[in-house]
C-alpha cells in the first residue's frame, strides 16, 4: 500500500523528535546528583569513628551520589582492580593471554592474604589462575606474579590512558619500593585512588568499555571483548570477602551460587575499602567506598568500618532499587550481549545488534 508523502514525512519527523527527546533526557540524567541520598550517606558517615568517602553511580539512570568523591585515599588491595584493567588491555592487544604460563618461585612468595605464599614452590600457574587468586582471595603473591608478568610501568600507563589522574600502583605487595618514587608514596603505601576514579574502573568492566586513549586498537569493542569482560567479572563475582558492601544486601555463598554482586575489597589496620558492581532490579549500580583513620582496628567480621560500608550500600540500593537485587538482570558472561530493543538483540561477542531471528 502506498502512503502519501506528507504522512511519511510527518512520521519521520515524529520519530526524529522522539529520538532527540530521548537523547536530551539521557543527557539530563547524566551525572545527576541525588541530593537526598547524599544526605543519607552523610548521616551514616557522621556516625562512623573514622573518615569516609564514597561515590555511587546508577548506570541505568545516570544518577550519582557521593561524599568526598575526589578525595585521594589509600587503596590497599582495591588497587588490584587496576591490574585487572591492564590485563584486559594487554590481552585484547595480543600482548598477553589468560593461558600464559607463570612460575611461582620461593623468591616471590610474600606474606598476607592468599594461599600461594604457603604452597610449595616451584609451581606452574596460568595468568588466568593468578588473576583469579588475586581477586577471589586477594592473594598477595598472585598479585606480585601478575605485576611481574604485566609490568608495573605498563599498569600505570594503562591507568593514565583510562583518564585516571589520581590512581597509581606504586609497587609490589610487601616488597619495598624501588627507584624514584612520588613524594606521596609513603603516605599511601601500595596505591592511591579516589572513589570516583576507582568506580570508573568497575564501570569500564560493567559496560565492557576497554577502548583507551592512544591504544593501537580501533575505538569501540573488539570481537573478544565481551567474553573477556565476562571472565574478569566472574572473578569479581566469586570474591569471598562479603563483609563490606554486600553485607546487608546478599547472604549467598559466592562459591556455590550466582551472586548479584561483583566486588573487590581492600584492608589495612585502619583502612577498609570496597568497590562493587551490583545488579539490581532497577539496573546496575557501581559503588566505590573507602574508610581510613578508623578507630576500630579489629580483624573481625563485626569491624565498625565494614558495617559502615554495608550501611552505605544498603542505603544506596534501597533508594535506587526498592525491589532489591536481581542477578539475572545483568549479562555477567558477556556484558555486551544485552537487549538492544524490541526489534533486535545483541547476540554477538562484539555486542552488535542484529534483527531477531538472525
Amino acid at each position: 500500500m502506498a502512503y502519501p508523502i506528507k504522512i511519511v514525512v510527518i512520521v519521520l519527523l515524529g520519530c526524529a523528535a522522539a529520538v532527540l527527546s530521548a537523547q536530551q533526557a539521557g543527557r539530563q540524567n547524566e551525572n545527576l546528583e541525588d541530593a537526598q541520598l547524599d544526605l543519607q550517606l552523610q548521616s551514616i558517615a557522621s556516625a562512623h569513628h573514622g573518615m569516609v568517602a564514597v561515590y555511587a553511580h546508577n548506570l541505568k539512570t545516570g544518577q550519582t551520589a557521593s561524599l568526598a568523591p575526589d578525595q585521594p585515599v589509600k587503596t590497599a588491595s582495591v588497587i588490584k582492580m587496576g591490574i585487572l584493567l591492564d590485563a584486559a588491555e594487554q590481552i585484547r592487544a595480543g600482548q598477553a593471554s589468560l593461558s600464559d604460563k607463570l612460575v611461582l618461585t620461593k623468591a616471590n612468595q610474600v606474606e598476607g592474604s592468599g594461599v600461594l605464599g604457603q604452597l610449595t614452590a616451584p609451581l606452574s600457574l596460568t595468568l588466568g589462575d593468578t588473576l583469579h587468586l588475586m581477586v577471589v582471595l586477594s592473594d598477595n603473591t598472585a598479585t606480585n606474579l601478575a605485576i611481574d608478568r604485566l609490568g608495573l610501568a605498563h599498569i600505570n600507563a594503562t591507568l593514565q590512558a583510562a583518564g585516571l589522574k589520581q590512581t597509581v600502583l606504586y609497587k609490589k605487595v610487601y616488597v619495598p619500593a624501588t627507584g624514584p618514587m612520588p613524594s606521596d608514596q609513603p603516605r599511601f603505601g601500595l596505591g592511591k585512588t579516589t572513589p570516583r576514579e576507582m568506580a570508573s574502573i568497575m564501570q569500564r568492566l560493567a559496560e565492557c568499555n576497554l577502548s583507551l586513549a592512544g591504544a593501537p586498537q580501533p575505538s569501540g569493542p573488539l570481537a573478544g571483548d565481551g567474553p573477556l569482560c565476562g571472565a574478569l567479572l566472574h572473578m569479581l563475582r566469586s570474591q569471598q570477602d562479603r563483609n563490606s558492601l554486600p553485607r546487608y544486601l546478599e547472604a549467598l555463598d559466592t562459591s556455590e551460587h550466582g551472586s548479584a554482586i561483583a566486588n573487590k575489597t581492600g584492608a589495612l589496620d585502619q583502612v577498609r575499602n570496597d568497590v562493587a558492581l551490583i545488579a539490581t532490579k532497577s539496573g546496575p549500580v557501581v559503588i566505590a567506598a573507602f574508610t581510613w583513620e578508623n578507630a576500630d582496628q579489629r580483624w573481625t567480621g563485626d569491624n565498625e568500618a565494614e558495617q559502615t560500608l554495608g550501611k552505605l550500600a544498603q542505603a544506596i540500593v534501597q533508594r535506587w532499587s526498592p525491589g532489591g537485587l536481581d542477578a539475572a538482570a545483568f549479562s555477567w558472561d558477556n556484558p555486551l550481549a544485552t537487549t538492544c530493543g524490541g526489534a533486535a538483540t545483541c547476540g554477538g561477542a562484539d555486542g552488535a545488534c542484529a534483527p531477531k531471528g538472525h
